[in-house]
């Protein structure tokens, strides 16, 4: 990585103890390049970064499309089961459902059956909503497919199989 016109440099020491700057790309990685979580962690950034761009005339983040569409699929679902099938803390996933319902796309319904539950559903802005949501995430995955290559996308989809 480069660093932007308002990030510094950073500098690294030259034989004589004096610092001199260099670009972010040029500083080694050393054991990091042979560690999955590291790599991982930098497509993560990248991915999250095109998702945010390439969704953001909707001002939709992933964690908030992962939710609806989840709900679209389930219509139904307790916060408890989003919560556990999404591995979010029920604490963030219900400031989340604040801000959906806000934006009048998620309703949550009293449970008949629990009245400490409710049931999450799309409203008709949310089924509409989310429609145009996987439009543009579609679009994103083109992104990600540009970027690896159609056959490594789709062997990385077959690895990660495993933790979804």
């Amino acid at each position: 990585m480069t660093t932007g016109a308002n990030q510094t440099p950073h500098r690294r020491r030259a034989g004589n103890g004096a610092a001199r700057r260099i670009d972010a790309d040029e500083i080694g990685l050393d054991a990091l390049v042979g560690h999955a979580g590291y790599a991982v962690r930098r497509f993560q950034i990248w991915i999250f970064q095109d998702f945010i761009k390439t969704l953001g005339e909707v001002d939709i983040r992933p964690t908030q499309y992962s939710v609806l569409t989840l709900i679209g699929a389930n219509p139904g679902l307790s916060q408890m089961a989003v919560a556990k099938r999404l591995g979010i803390e029920r604490a963030r996933l219900v400031h989340l459902l604040d801000s959906l319902e806000e934006r009048k796309l998620v309703k949550r319904i009293k449970s008949k059956s629990d009245r400490r539950s409710h049931a999450l559903h799309l409203t008709t802005q949310g089924e509409t909503a989310l429609a145009k949501f996987k439009r543009l995430a579609a679009e994103h995955e083109r992104h990600v497919e540009q970027k690896l290559g159609k056959a490594n996308r789709e062997r990385l989809l077959q690895i990660l199989a495993g933790f979804t």
